[in-house]
């Protein structure tokens, strides 16, 4: 396994929809080993293979506070979302050190396939319902700060600009 490095907002590449995985073999294991891996280093509960620069539809994710609980998701696709809206306060990997709140459904259900290729459903509400949004949203080129308002956003970006030219 290998970890992987993150690409930081506003990196062009994070925009890009990532493409459906036609068969899931062992690159595709591989690589959610690795993201699984780098998740957790970063340390994370959700990583998307688009932050990692991978553009196809894959995603893994683990919040229990024991990090063994991995749920890998392969194609994910929402079949359904509660009327229920949620105010959550969320993070990213790929906007390291931001935080803010983004409204979210409170309840969704999900087919995907899992590493065995096989298809399953889950539906997930609270913390595991907005991760899997998050995550879903970077299969298509979305990242959380896109549902802020533009005045935030762009305070964001300014302020990752700074951070990144006081590094070395």
């Amino acid at each position: 396994m290998a970890l992987l490095p993150i690409l930081h907002f506003p990196d062009p590449r994070l925009q890009k929809v990532a493409a459906p995985i036609e068969h899931v073999d062992d690159d595709v294991r591989r690589l959610a080993a690795d993201m699984a891996e780098t998740m957790y280093a970063a340390p994370g509960i959700g990583l998307a293979a688009t932050q990692v620069d991978v553009h196809r539809r894959l995603i893994v994710i683990d919040i229990s506070e024991t990090h063994d609980q991995l749920i890998t998701l392969i194609n994910p696709r929402l079949l359904g979302q509660s009327p229920d809206i949620q105010e959550c306060e969320e993070g990213c990997l790929s906007v390291p050190g931001i935080f803010d709140s983004v409204e979210r459904p409170a309840e969704v259900e999900v087919e995907a396939l899992g590493l065995d290729g096989k298809s399953f459903r889950i539906k997930a509400d609270g913390l595991l319902a907005v991760c899997i949004q998050h995550e879903m949203d970077h299969l298509e080129g979305i990242v959380f700060v896109d549902h802020l308002s533009r005045l935030k956003r762009n305070r964001i970006v300014n302020k990752l600009r700074k951070q990144q030219q006081k590094v070395p």
